[in-house]
């Protein structure tokens, strides 16, 4: 009996919740509500692009010239920092090292000087005495001969000892300098923004995915915006230009135009939109405002609008036709 009825039964109950399932999962997802409203363009006619926060200076990734450990870091995030002022050193003790052997054969060169000094006198002295004897039956011609090429040979020697104390001394200039090499200075005026690297760690050399330091002035901040290729026609650096802060619209301040980089480049920061593009290309265009006006950071991303002429409305500002579509 229960095979007769039961298993249609069950087997009609799993279609419904089946059918029931599906239906359910088909179900239009409701759009989330954003956590803050985004900005809107107070402009009638306006380009608009995802513009990024950096310091005046650009953002300087501070490098080393020879690898090595870390022995002090002067300098910690925040810090501000003068051009020419120490950032952290890299360990130098074989360089202390020779630059003690260095010193000691350039006391030994200058000891060598004064020796040979003594010595290109003394034959000097007896060459004089020799040549400037009447008699020639008191000294030979040839032991006059010999004092004389005796004397010019004191006085090479003592050349010699000179250059070599030039040597030394030019020695030890290097071994200063490959010192010097050895601390990382700050190439601007600025702050340290960001700061990677701690004694006992190791520094290496080239670009590198994660800077062992960030410098950057920060009195005035640069917002870099990344025009689309297609709206780049449209920019006019003498109109107005506004930035707001993500996440909150109320937050905004104007801007000043700085320049046009005129090489267009491939987009890097994506907006996540699922229609964007990954091929497109995009004009950077730099403008300044005072960080004291608004509350962002170096690296926080804002939405800049600039004023534009409506489209069609200016002659100068129309396409032109290209022949392939007359």
């Amino acid at each position: 009996m229960f095979t007769r009825y039961g298993l249609p039964i069950i087997a009609i109950c799993g279609v419904i919740f089946a059918v029931m399932f599906v239906r359910a999962g088909n179900k239009p997802v409701p759009a989330s509500q954003p956590v803050a409203d985004p900005a809107q363009a107070p402009y009638a006619a306006y380009v608009a692009g995802a513009g990024i926060v950096e310091a005046s200076t650009e953002n300087i990734q501070v490098g080393t010239l020879v690898p090595g450990v870390v022995t002090e870091v002067f300098k910690a995030i925040g810090d501000h920092v003068k051009k020419g002022e120490p950032l952290f050193k890299i360990d130098s003790r074989d360089l202390d090292a020779e630059m003690l052997v260095k010193k000691a054969a350039l006391e030994a060169a200058q000891a060598n000087v004064v020796a040979q000094k003594a010595l290109a006198d003394d034959a000097l002295n007896q060459w004089k005495m020799a040549d400037e004897m009447g008699d020639v039956r008191a000294m030979s011609r040839e032991e006059t001969d010999r004092r004389k090429f005796a004397s010019r040979v004191a006085d090479a020697r003592l050349i010699q000892a000179k250059a070599d104390v030039v040597s030394s001394e030019s020695a030890i200039k290097q071994t200063e300098i490959e010192l010097e090499r050895r601390i990382v200075r700050s190439p601007i005026d600025g702050s340290v923004m960001q700061c990677k690297i701690h004694p006992g760690e190791y520094a290496p050399t080239g670009a590198l995915s994660t800077p062992l330091m960030l410098l950057g002035n920060t009195d005035i901040l640069n917002v870099r915006v990344d025009l689309d290729e297609n709206d780049a026609w449209r920019l006019q650096t003498a109109r107005p230009a506004v930035a707001y802060v993500r996440g909150n619209r109320d937050l905004s301040t104007g801007l000043q135009f700085v320049r046009v980089e005129p090489y267009v480049v491939p987009k890097k920061s994506l907006t996540g939109d699922s229609a964007e593009r990954v091929d497109t290309r995009v004009l950077q265009v730099l403008y300044s405002f005072n960080p004291k006006q608004l509350p962002v950071f170096v690296g926080q991303q804002m939405d800049v609008f600039i004023e534009a002429e409506p489209i069609g409305k200016n002659a100068a500002y129309t396409p032109t036709t290209s022949p392939a579509n007359q």
